[in-house]
């Protein structure tokens, strides 16, 4: 039996009998046994019939696209890229809200300010010719050296714009990590905020490679002047946003194929480790996410998680595709609730450690209720999980 017959037969097995398939309304696609309990109850995977090298595991995909790998929107076949992706959602979305903030520029803290997709695209527009003013060649890597906020994601569109390689890193990162980072991956252009630049100009002279600091919320008077020796330049975000509008340069459109980002590891076990990811990489990840779950411009999404990470930048990505809005936190981790209270998101992506943190303080307060309101909570919980269950 040959692979395509091994394939096929494969695949058969995940079909209803034709009599039970007639009565369905949707696919005729059943969970194969073999699957993990988990998957089997769900749905979510189908077997295939390669095994992984070792011969012990069986390997799964997609319920959704059993026969078909996803490398590509189904609705949007020609977006290949992150900057096709973004260009598509500005010409979509123009007027819908995007990037969201309640750190106001004072530094107070208040209502959530928005910026639209049509501004962000004009901002991502002068970032980038901002870059190209500065020297900063194709195909340069950008340095990411802080937390998130609605400047992270615009420079990060420039860069796939002008076909620039982001490198996120750490705002928790020692100097030792970023040093490392910074000239491993031969970095030309670094984007930080004022806390951050003190530490990258303790080792500035030890990073040859760096051309250019923008520092994201400082102030033209109270940039420091650039070491002599180091060959560099310090500017503002603003500074550079006023050039690149003043000087808007033409795309730099990449390929799918084109290196989009190199993402490091912490380094908890020895030096980062750079994984290097392709535009193609990108949006072959979002298509396949896209087939499960649909996002609308009405949602609203809370962006605490590190952008350094690929999970956040993933999650980002693919809301830009469906046009929905991102509120970002105010950079405390303690005070989310009340960002998440002010901001009221229709999509919450989390990890366990900080979802049962969450779990714990709603029954600590529910015990602590105790009497009628500690029965009303449980009749209410129970009566919300038993409609999830039958898909209400």
């Amino acid at each position: 039996m040959d692979a395509t017959e091994r394939r096929l037969r494969a695949v058969s097995a995940h079909l209803q009998p034709q009599a039970t398939a007639a009565r369905r309304t949707s696919d005729s696609l059943a969970p194969n046994p073999t699957a993990g309990e988990y998957a089997h109850v769900l749905g979510y995977s189908a077997v295939l019939p390669e095994k992984l090298q070792t011969g012990k595991w069986n390997v799964y995909r997609s319920a959704h696209s059993p026969i078909t790998l996803i490398d590509r929107f189904s609705d949007y076949p020609d977006i290949g890229t992150l900057h096709d992706n973004f260009v598509n959602a500005v010409e979509t979305f123009r007027d819908c809200r995007y990037l969201g903030t309640r750190v106001h520029a004072d530094g107070t803290i208040g209502d959530y300010k928005w910026m639209t997709y049509g501004e962000a695209g004009t901002s991502r527009t002068a970032i980038g010719s901002g870059l190209i003013c500065h020297g900063i060649p194709k195909g340069a890597r950008v340095g990411l050296y802080f937390i998130n906020r609605p400047e992270w994601t615009i420079v990060d569109n420039a860069c796939s714009a002008y076909s620039y390689v982001s490198v996120p890193l750490y705002d928790t990162l020692g100097p030792d990590a970023v040093q490392f980072i910074v000239n491993h991956a031969s970095v030309e252009a670094i984007f930080c905020v004022p806390q951050t630049l003190s530490t990258l100009l303790s080792f500035i002279t030890q990073m040859p490679c760096v051309r250019l600091i923008v520092v994201v919320g400082g102030i033209d008077e109270n940039m420091p002047s650039s070491p002599a020796a180091a060959g560099m330049e310090i500017i503002t975000y603003s500074m550079l946003h006023r050039q690149g509008h003043m000087s808007p340069q033409p795309f730099r459109p990449p390929k799918p194929e084109d290196v989009a980002t190199i993402c490091y590891t912490s380094g908890t076990t020895g030096t980062p480790k750079g994984a290097v990811l392709s535009h193609a990489n990108f949006i072959a990840n979002v298509a396949g996410q896209d087939l499960g779950v649909k996002f609308y411009p009405s949602d609203v999404y809370i962006s605490y998680l590190p952008l350094a990470h690929i999970y956040e930048r993933t999650n980002q990505i693919w809301l830009v595709h469906r046009g929905a809005a991102v509120g970002f936190y105010q950079g405390d981790n303690l005070k989310l609730m009340d960002d998440l209270n002010t901001l009221k998101p229709t999509v919450f992506a989390s990890v366990p450690r900080l979802y049962n943190k969450i779990y714990a303080a709603i029954t600590n307060a529910v015990k602590e209720s105790g009497g009628l309101k500690e029965q009303l909570f449980h009749a209410a919980y129970n009566a919300k999980r038993q409609a999830i269950i039958n898909g209400k």
